[in-house]
């Protein structure tokens, strides 16, 4: 007997588990997100304007806090019978993590733990994606190798480091089934408005200047969301406990290049667009992520171009130019 499609999402309020929660819906999967926060503002919810009201229709939603509510999650799974359970659920933000880094800490792993801890005692579950970020490798040359020693720069990649080794501990005790993703600088259409691309991209539309940090001399590899959802739903489905994929381009692309990019189809001087400010502590130079093994184990591979990616993130703030324009535009952080 097959398992039945249903998957569990952590944190499907975020970018990348709401996106993923469209996926799958498109995909026929019955999906059951849980998020600390009530729904976000439809405009940020892919699901929400992607999907049909039948799609629609086999996803709920449970108000739960990580931090607070392990045992009603744990229920709510449970109660679902899903055999998968992706967790996108994290303080995520990088700079901020040193002004509140137990915050980071308590979330980013000791949350986590207790939330694995019961994930592991219960029956049926197949796999669990821990959705983890490259920042765990600190700045490195090269491509990185899904094997690469931890050197994390701040409290936000030193908390998602803590909770990944403790992972392993689990996977080799209890053959705990669970499998990591690795991102390398996500963007595409719902994304929140503090990060580079949609912030960019509304700016111009709006007339403001840009705050560039550093110059903008960091060198990133950007993936579209919709890559991403591919590959972290393949990672449930195809992954081996304990493996770790990364979900990367081949093609990199300073920050500053890829503002002056978005400048040039907007017919905006750089120069008139972009301020230079000081750089942000401990912000990694480089991280560039060898894929090989997402590639060959998934059979997945990266479709959606830098500039088809950037035109579908436009059209969406275009289309939802005054909604977003009313919208924060920093990052609010919440305990």
């Amino acid at each position: 007997m097959s398992d039945p499609k249903r998957i569990v999402v952590i944190g499907s309020n975020s970018f990348s588990g709401a996106s993923f929660v469209s996926h799958c819906l498109r995909e026929g999967w019955e999906v059951l997100g849980t998020s600390r926060s009530v729904e976000a503002h439809p405009v940020f919810l892919p699901y929400r304007w992607q999907r049909t009201p039948e799609e629609l229709s086999r996803f709920r939603f449970s108000q739960f806090d990580l931090n607070h509510h392990t045992k009603e999650i744990l229920d709510a799974t449970a109660d679902f019978h899903a055999p998968y359970v992706v967790n996108f659920a994290a303080q995520s933000m990088v700079a901020e993590s040193w002004e509140n880094p137990d915050h980071w800490y308590q979330t980013n792993v000791v949350a986590n733990v207790r939330l694995h801890d019961g994930l592991r005692k219960m029956s049926g579950l197949k796999k669990y994606v821990h959705v983890s970020t490259p920042e765990v490798y600190g700045s490195c040359s090269g491509d990185v190798r899904e094997d690469a020693p931890f050197n994390p720069s701040t409290p936000y990649a030193a908390s998602r480091a803590a909770c990944d080794l403790h992972l392993q501990t689990f996977i080799r005790q209890y053959n705990f089934p669970a499998v990591f993703t690795r991102a390398a600088n996500v963007f595409g259409p719902g994304q929140q408005l503090y990060r580079i691309v949609p912030r960019t991209l509304l700016f111009l539309a709006l007339g403001q200047k840009l705050q560039l940090h550093g110059g903008g001399h960091s060198l990133r590899s950007f993936i579209h969301i919709d890559d991403v959802s591919d590959g972290t739903l393949r990672a449930a489905l195809s992954g081996d406990p304990g493996d770790v994929f990364h979900l990367s381009t081949k093609r990199t692309i300073s920050i500053r290049d890829l503002v002056a990019l978005m400048c040039d189809q907007a017919g905006v001087k750089f120069e008139d667009f972009a301020e230079i400010v000081a750089d942000r502590p401990g912000k990694d130079s480089a991280y560039l992520l060898d894929a090989s093994l997402a590639r060959t184990k998934l059979g997945w591979q990266d479709r959606v171009s830098l500039e088809e990616g950037i035109a579908d993130t436009k059209r969406w703030i275009d289309a939802n130019l005054d909604t977003l324009r009313e919208q924060p535009k920093n990052y609010i952080h919440k305990a």
